[in-house]
C-alpha cells in the first residue's frame, strides 16, 4: 500500500518525538483519522469533548512538559473552536502546533460547506507561521517549520491540510527547481548578552541598597541562580503568577505573588525598593511596580521583542535567564548590610500569620480562603496544580506555597475561564506519575469543566499515579466579576448576569464512575481534601463557599473602596454579608503581629 500524505504527517510527528495529539474528529480530517488507525494510534489521539478543550489540553501539556504540544481539529467550526486555547498559548508564550483540515481544493471559493478562510482566521493567533499544504512535496517543510517555529518562538503555529490532499500519495520534495527540502531536529541554543551589557547591569545592582527581584516563568530553569543573586544582593523576591513555581515559597525572602491577586509583602517590596531586577517576566500591571524614577532597573528576558516593555529599565539584557545570571553572578558584590532583607523576611512571616487568620474567619457556609489554606500542607511535594480564572485564583495565589518540585500554572495573560480541568488533563499526560490538582470556580466548571470530567472518566486508567483531583468552589456566583463590578465601577451585584445555577458537581462525578465528595461545613474541609487525594482515580471535591468573602487586593485604593461603598449604597443584593466578611477579613491585618500598612527603612 502506498504511503498517503496523512500517513506521512503522523510518521513525521513520531520522528519529532510527539507522543500525543489532543483533538476531536470531523470529516475535514477523515484522511488523518484513517491514517491513525493504520498507524496503530501512534502518536496517541486523545479525544476531548470539544476542540477548545483539545487546545487547552495541549497548552497544559506544553506548559508542564516543556515540549511542543499538538492539537488537531476538522475544518470550519472545528478550526474556529481551537482559537481560544491557541490565543492562551500565544499570550503565555507556549509552543503548540495546530493541525487542521480544510475542504477539498476543488471546492475552495465556492461557498462550500464548512469553507472558512483559515489563513485569515489563524493569521493573528499563529502569526509566526501558518501555512496550507497544497501538494504532497510541500508537507515536510511546512510541518518541520511549524514545529521549529513553535519551539524557538514559544508560540502557536498552524498547519492547514485540505481533505483531498490528505488522501494523496506522498511524494517527498525532489532535487529540482522550486522544491524545498527539509530535515528533522534542532539543537538547544542559548542567547547571551555582551560582556559590556553585563558589566553595566552589575554596576546598577551593586549600587543599590534595597534590591527587589521580580521573577516570572522565564526564570523557572534558573532557580539556583536566582537564589544566589538574592543571597548576594540581600534582596526580596516577588513572583508573577505565571512564575509562581519558579522559586519555592519556603525561602524566607520570597514574598509571593504580585499584583491584584498578590500579597502585601510583594506590594511593599516594590513600593520601597531602590533597585529592581526582573528575570523572565513581562508582568503587565505597572502600578504594582516601583514608581517611575524611584528605582534603577535591569531586565533579563530571552525575547528581544518583549524586553523593556513594562518599566523604564536602565539595562535590558537579552538572553536565557540561567546562562545570563551565571555570567552576571561573578560581577555582583555581596551586600554587607542585611537589614533590607531582614525586614522583608519579617514582613513575610507576618503575612503568613495574616493568611492563617483570614482563613479562620467564620463564613456561611465555608470560608473560600480556608479551602485553599487547608489544602496547602496536604499537597505532595511533586504535585502539579492548575488554577482556573475566577475568585478561586486569588486563594491559589495567596494560600498555596510552592515547595519541592511542585508545579503550577494558569491562564496568565488571556485569563480565560474554563482552562483548569483541561490543563490538568494535559498535565497528567505530561507527568502520568505525579498527582494533579485543578482548582476551579463553579462558573468555570459549568462552562467547560463538567464536560471534561467525561474525558477524565474515559482515560482514568492510563496514568501510573491515578490521582487527579478537581476542586470546585461552589458559591453560585460569578464571583470575581461580581467583586470587580463593586470595586471598579461601584455597581451592585447584577443577579441576572452573576447568579448561576446550583449544580451537584460531586453527584455528577459519581454518575461517571468517579469519586465525588461534597463538603458543606468547615469542619469537613480537611477530610474532603484527604479523601480526594487518597482516591484510586480522578475525584471531584465540591466545597460550598461564601460568595461574600472579598478577594481584597494587597493595597486597595481609595477609589476602589469608594466604589465598593457606592455599590452597597445602591442596594447590593449581598450587602450585609459583604460588609461583615470584608471587615472581618481586613481586620486580621491589624491585629497584633498582623503586619498592617507600614514603611520599612
Amino acid at each position: 500500500m502506498s504511503e498517503k500524505v496523512s500517513d506521512r504527517v503522523l510518521s513525521r510527528l513520531r520522528e519529532w518525538g510527539v507522543e500525543y495529539v489532543f483533538g476531536y474528529p470531523g470529516d475535514g480530517i477523515n484522511g488523518l483519522l484513517a491514517a491513525w488507525e493504520r498507524a496503530g494510534n501512534r502518536p496517541r489521539f486523545i479525544q476531548s469533548r470539544h476542540e477548545e478543550m483539545s487546545a487547552f489540553e495541549a497548552v497544559g501539556y506544553a506548559k508542564f512538559s516543556g515540549r511542543v504540544a499538538v492539537c488537531a481539529a476538522t475544518s470550519g467550526p472545528g478550526a474556529i473552536h481551537l482559537l481560544n486555547g491557541l490565543y492562551d498559548a500565544k499570550l503565555d508564550h507556549v509552543p503548540v502546533v495546530a493541525i487542521v483540515g480544510q475542504t477539498n481544493r476543488s471546492a475552495m471559493g465556492g461557498s462550500y460547506q464548512q469553507e472558512v478562510d483559515l489563513q485569515s482566521l489563524f493569521k493573528d493567533v499563529a502569526s509566526p507561521f501558518v501555512e496550507t499544504v497544497n501538494v504532497p512535496q510541500q508537507l515536510p517543510n511546512v510541518l518541520d517549520r511549524a514545529i521549529r517555529t513553535a519551539y524557538s518562538r514559544r508560540c502557536p503555529t498552524a498547519v492547514i491540510i485540505p481533505a483531498d490532499v490528505q488522501e494523496l500519495d506522498y511524494e517527498p520534495p525532489s532535487h529540482e527547481f522550486k522544491m524545498v527540502p527539509s530535515s528533522l531536529g534542532m539543537s538547544e541554543y542559548s542567547t547571551a548578552p555582551s560582556d559590556e551589557a553585563l558589566r553595566r547591569a552589575a554596576e546598577v545592582l551593586n549600587a543599590g541598597e534595597k534590591v527587589a527581584l521580580l521573577v516570572g516563568q522565564g526564570a523557572r530553569g534558573a532557580r539556583a541562580e536566582v537564589e544566589q543573586v538574592a543571597d548576594l544582593l540581600g534582596a526580596g523576591v516577588a513572583k508573577a503568577l505565571l512564575g509562581k513555581d519558579a522559586l519555592p515559597d519556603t525561602l524566607p525572602y520570597v514574598t509571593g505573588a504580585i499584583g491584584l491577586l498578590g500579597t502585601r509583602p510583594s506590594y511593599e517590596l516594590m513600593r520601597d525598593c531602590d533597585t529592581l531586577l526582573t528575570v523572565g517576566s513581562n508582568f503587565p500591571y505597572t502600578q504594582f511596580m516601583p514608581e517611575f524614577g524611584q528605582a534603577r532597573a535591569v531586565q533579563i528576558d530571552i525575547d528581544p521583542h518583549m524586553i523593556g516593555l513594562r518599566y523604564p529599565y536602565e539595562v535590558n539584557l537579552v538572553g536565557d535567564a540561567r546562562a545570563t545570571l551565571r555570567r552576571l553572578l561573578p560581577m555582583l558584590e555581596r551586600k554587607t548590610d542585611r537589614s533590607w532583607q531582614e525586614g522583608i523576611v519579617s514582613n513575610v512571616e507576618r503575612w503568613w500569620q495574616v493568611m492563617d487568620r483570614q482563613a479562620q474567619v467564620e463564613s456561611d457556609p465555608v470560608n473560600p480562603q480556608y479551602v485553599a489554606h487547608c489544602l496547602d500542607p496536604l499537597l505532595p511535594e511533586n504535585a502539579i496544580l492548575s488554577a482556573d480564572s475566577g475568585s478561586a485564583t486569588n486563594w491559589y495565589a495567596r494560600h498555596i506555597r510552592m515547595r519541592g518540585d511542585m508545579r503550577g500554572s494558569l491562564s496568565g495573560t488571556l485569563a480565560t475561564m474554563g482552562c483548569g480541568v483541561p490543563y490538568a488533563i494535559g498535565a497528567k499526560y505530561a507527568h502520568p506519575d505525579r498527582p494533579v490538582i485543578a482548582l476551579v470556580g463553579d462558573g468555570a466548571m459549568q462552562m467547560n469543566g463538567m464536560a471534561e470530567l467525561i474525558t477524565l472518566a474515559k482515560y482514568r486508567s492510563e496514568w501510573s499515579d491515578p490521582r487527579l483531583v478537581v476542586a470546585v468552589w461552589n458559591n453560585q456566583d460569578l464571583n470575581q466579576v461580581t467583586w470587580e463590578m463593586r470595586a471598579m465601577s461601584g455597581s451592585p451585584q447584577f443577579l441576572p448576569s452573576q447568579q448561576i445555577p446550583d449544580v451537584s458537581y460531586a453527584r455528577f462525578a459519581t454518575s461517571l464512575g468517579l469519586t465525588g465528595i461534597r463538603v458543606e461545613k468547615p469542619e469537613d474541609v480537611e477530610r474532603g481534601w484527604r479523601e480526594a487525594l487518597a482516591a484510586d482515580g480522578p475525584a471531584v471535591v465540591e466545597f460550598l463557599t461564601d460568595p461574600a468573602m472579598p478577594p481584597i487586593p494587597p493595597h486597595a485604593t481609595w477609589d476602589q473602596m469608594e466604589a465598593t461603598l457606592t455599590s452597597i449604597l445602591k442596594g447590593d443584593s449581598d450587602r450585609f454579608s459583604m460588609i461583615t466578611q470584608g471587615v472581618k477579613a481586613k481586620a486580621q491585618e491589624f491585629l497584633p503581629g498582623g503586619g498592617g500598612p507600614r514603611r520599612d527603612g
